[in-house]
């Protein structure tokens, strides 16, 4: 454990049982007595009101009444800090121990202001595992295998280096360095099967330069005419310097995504009710699924 958190433990267990012996600290953290009374000693040079009694009855313990904001955070701190791990929870599924410790610290009642679920109807439970694996990875630096299906359906088992989880237009994606094509690729998480973590530890970081450009994840302009019809759909998924509405009633939007398998998808979910204006690339890749579509049908 590293000593921040092993500080910040100690803190907390120290509020819930108001008095801890030192070889009990030692016991739990793994460590030598030695080393919890050095880190006694930080957390009083710290300003943390804690004490230590010798004897029979003694131990290590806490100031009645002591809460974290006292001697370090201030209200808007304590208010940010909280806030953010309210919305961590409702994406990486683990963070309610740390909130709920953290609001005990702080002695405050944390109203459940925000609720976010990125998770689709019904698969909950699969989505959460894979999450969770990926975040330990990423966080332990360790290497990951998974089976991965392209967006042409191909197969490959691929062994990477997790680097980091990014939602991009509406999707979940893996950045991570890739060894079967040595380089950077992303991964898109619904299509990550099988996912394993592995022994093997690596030290790259994330690059720093623009990783839209490092991935070649490129957008492309797209003019797109929509009917009157899907109204609801144009001012639920664009912005409103995207949309211009004609005089019949029916939308122009100008709106820049990336030239991929999903951006085909979303095109045709419009079913009937949308129209490629440009560019013409695209719109005769629209135009050759919806023919592929209609054999089937014949």
């Amino acid at each position: 454990m590293q000593v921040n958190n092993r500080l910040f433990e100690i803190v907390y267990l120290l509020m819930q049982k108001k008095k801890i012996t030192a070889k009990e600290l030692a016991d739990k953290f793994e460590v030598s007595t030695r080393t919890i009374y050095r880190d006694i000693e930080a957390l009083s040079m710290a300003n943390i009101p804690i004490y230590t009694n010798k004897g029979k009855k003694g131990g290590i313990g806490l100031l009645d009444e002591y809460v974290l904001n006292k001697t370090i955070l201030s209200e808007e701190e304590q208010n940010q800090i909280l806030f953010a791990l309210q919305g961590m929870e409702k994406v990486s599924y683990k963070e309610k121990d740390v909130l709920g410790k953290l609001s005990v610290l702080f002695n405050k009642k944390i109203d459940d202001w925000i609720k976010i679920d990125f998770s689709n109807w019904g698969k909950d439970s699969e989505q959460e595992e894979k999450f969770e694996l990926i975040k330990i990875a990423i966080l332990n630096k360790r290497k990951i295998e998974f089976i991965y299906y392209n967006s042409n359906g191909n197969e490959t088992k691929r062994v990477v280096e997790p680097l980091q989880i990014w939602f991009k237009e509406k999707s979940w994606y893996l950045i991570s360095y890739c060894k079967l094509k040595e380089d950077y690729r992303i991964f898109k998480i619904p299509r990550i099967k099988e996912i394993k973590i592995l022994e093997e530890h690596f030290e790259r970081d994330i690059p720093k330069e623009n990783k839209e450009e490092k991935y070649n994840f490129k957008n492309i302009l797209l003019e797109l005419e929509i009917s009157k019809e899907m109204a609801y759909r144009v001012y639920d998924e664009f912005e409103s310097n995207e949309i211009t509405k004609k005089e019949d009633g029916n939308f122009i939007v100008k709106v820049k995504y990336p030239e991929n398998d999903w951006v085909y998808g979303y095109i045709l979910s419009f079913g009937e009710y949308i129209k490629v204006l440009s560019p013409d690339k695209l719109k005769n890749i629209i135009k050759d699924k919806l023919e592929k579509t209609l054999k089937n049908y014949l």
